[in-house]
């Protein structure tokens, strides 16, 4: 690999039945989601597989019912690059929480991110955005 770069980043493997994804903006979490690996696989999207059984379960859960550390962790981690839209995905091991990355572009589905707020998720987003374009003028 280093034929290729001078740099080389490795990440440690860390098995779980499931990761987390933290939904944060301006530094608030928004929603809290559980994506469960993909059918005998080790990734919650097996692209090998058919396609009916490509992707593992979802399960959204209210923010109060997220373990704190897991909330204090992702906001923590996005305000080191900003104030941004943000999908922290993070692993859970005997209670200590892993940042595995921080998507700039996450992923806000229909029936499954905001399956707890519904609406007021889409709300909560575009205030965030009106009162950054008020604070231009």
């Amino acid at each position: 690999m280093f034929e290729k770069s001078d740099l080389l980043i490795a990440q440690e493997f860390l098995p779980t039945s499931f990761d987390w994804r933290v939904g944060v903006i301006d530094g608030q979490v928004i929603y809290v989601c559980k994506y469960f690996m993909a059918t005998k696989h080790w990734q919650i999207v097996n692209w090998n597989a058919k396609e009916q059984s490509r992707d593992g379960d979802v399960e959204c859960i209210a923010i109060d019912q997220a373990p704190s550390g897991l909330l204090k962790t992702a906001v923590k981690a996005t305000l080191l690059i900003g104030k941004g839209l943000y999908g922290v995905d993070m692993k859970e091991i005997d209670g200590k929480f892993y940042v595995i990355e921080i998507n700039d572009n996450p992923n806000i589905d229909a029936g499954i991110e905001d399956k707890i707020l519904k609406e007021r998720l889409y709300e909560i987003i575009m205030e965030v955005f009106l009162t950054r374009i008020k604070s231009q003028k």
